[in-house]
């Protein structure tokens, strides 16, 4: 993935692509991501089951199709928006998730965000939408990142967010050692 407005990871940081702005008191993330790819392939692997499974943290038998809705993890999400190959919008629980596509000669400009209320989870949820995306471009390429191998920089790359959003990372260190606790 590369980022040209990303900002620069020293050597051996991770990249971080994830921007934070808050809008009418709610927490806007958006991942801005130049992929090597095609913006019809980009679109397969937002919106097929089978190639989200191999990637997203949420993977789900859809369609998609506008006004569709399911059950994903406990809460319920509702497709809201699809404009194949360059829209696709759901809510989850309350919170707005969407994938932007457009093509830049033959790359995809692609634009994750996320929308929810809960300022100090910024930081944990960026981490974690990070972290996710980065399996994107390597299953785009035929190959497939663990999610255990992409979560190796998680604690770096929630703590480059905390930093740069200026919010506390108690949360999400407390989050961090709750699942290692649980393994």
């Amino acid at each position: 993935m590369s980022n040209e407005s990303s900002e620069s990871a020293s050597a051996g940081e991770p990249n971080i692509h994830g921007t934070m702005q808050m809008i009418e008191g709610r927490v806007v993330l958006h991942f801005n991501l130049s992929l090597p790819h095609a913006v019809e392939r980009v679109w397969r692997a937002v919106s097929v089951p089978s190639e989200l499974e191999r990637w997203f943290p949420g993977a789900v038998d859809w369609t998609p199709a506008v006004g569709e809705t399911f059950d994903a993890g406990g809460a319920t999400l509702e497709v809201t928006n699809v404009d194949a190959p360059h829209h696709l919008a759901w809510s989850y629980a309350g919170q707005l998730q969407s994938f932007e596509l457009s093509g830049e000669g033959d790359r995809c400009r692609l634009t994750f965000t996320h929308v929810f209320d809960d300022l100090p989870l910024a930081a944990q949820t960026a981490a974690g939408w990070e972290t996710y995306l980065s399996r994107l471009d390597p299953h785009l390429r035929g190959e497939h990142l663990t999610e255990a191998t992409a979560h190796e920089q998680w604690a770096e790359i929630h703590e480059r967010y905390a930093e740069s959003f200026g919010v506390d990372p108690a949360p999400g260190r407390k989050f961090a050692e709750g699942m290692r606790s649980s393994q």
